[in-house]
This record gives C-alpha cells, structure tokens and sequence, in this order.
C-alpha cells in the first residue's frame, strides 16, 4: 500500500466519531494531542483500522460497565507515538508475550488475529513499531505505537 502524507488528528478524529457511533455511551473516547496537524507517512485506511482494533479489544476488555479509552499523541526530533489506553480488565503478564501471536485470543469468540495483523501494518507497512507498553489486570492497558516522522 501507498504511504502518503496525512493529518494524524485526522486520522484519530475519524476513528473516534466510527467508534462513538458503535459503542455504548459508557465508554467515552478521550484525544490527548498537541493543537498543532502531526503530518506522518501513512495509508490512512490500514492505520485507521490498526486504531479501531485496539479500540474495539478495548470495548471488549472493559465489558458491560464501559470506561475510558484514551488516544494520546507524543512528538520526539525523530518519531510520533501514539499509546492507546484503556480501564478494562489488563492483560495477564505471562498473555502479553502472546498477544501478537496468530491464533492467541482470550474472547469466546475471534480468530486471535487483529492484533497479529495490527502488527504487520504498523511495523511491515508503515515501519513503525506496536507494543503492549503496560498492563495491569483490574486497571489497564496501554498499547503504544511510533511512526516516523
């Protein structure tokens, strides 16, 4: 796929107003970004999807009580980083290892592969990097992902 310069708080407003419209209004969506357009290399429709998934795992891992989900852009001289953050239910230690892993679900339901493929487009696509930066089981989750600038 084409990468091509876009607006970042583009991208993330667009996620949040899909993910608005398909979630309870338990579960608000918070943007933390400079004021300022964060122009990154990107195929807007595969990292928008990167984004849904990690928000649609995070519905998910907070249930029926809702929460918060939190979309926080950083800048750096080289990189952007954006963490995905969540008040669900965390992620085991000895699961975190394996959440990229093809096939590795801890749903009743799913083929375990939205975060195998999360990674492919961040890191093979997009040559970025996506991480399980923590997790704390009852707390949380913060994934985080760096792009070029």
């Amino acid at each position: 796929p084409d990468l091509v310069p876009a607006n970042l708080q583009d991208v993330l407003d667009h996620v949040m107003v899909y993910m608005d419209r398909r979630t309870s209004k338990k579960v608000r969506m918070v943007k933390e970004a400079p004021a300022h357009d964060i122009i990154v290399r990107l195929n807007s429709s595969l990292f928008e999807w990167v984004i849904e998934n990690l928000c649609k795992n995070a519905v998910d891992a907070m249930g029926g009580d809702g929460g918060t989900i939190t979309l926080r852009v950083e800048e750096t001289a080289s990189k952007i980083i954006l963490l995905v953050s969540d008040t669900g239910k965390g992620i085991r230690k000895r699961d975190i290892a394996n959440v990229f892993r093809p096939g590795f679900t801890t749903k009743t339901r799913g083929w375990g592969l939205g975060l195998s493929l999360a990674r492919r487009i961040v890191e093979e696509y997009h040559r970025g990097r996506i991480y399980v930066k923590s997790s704390e089981v009852g707390k949380g989750t913060t994934f985080c992902i760096e792009l070029r600038k």
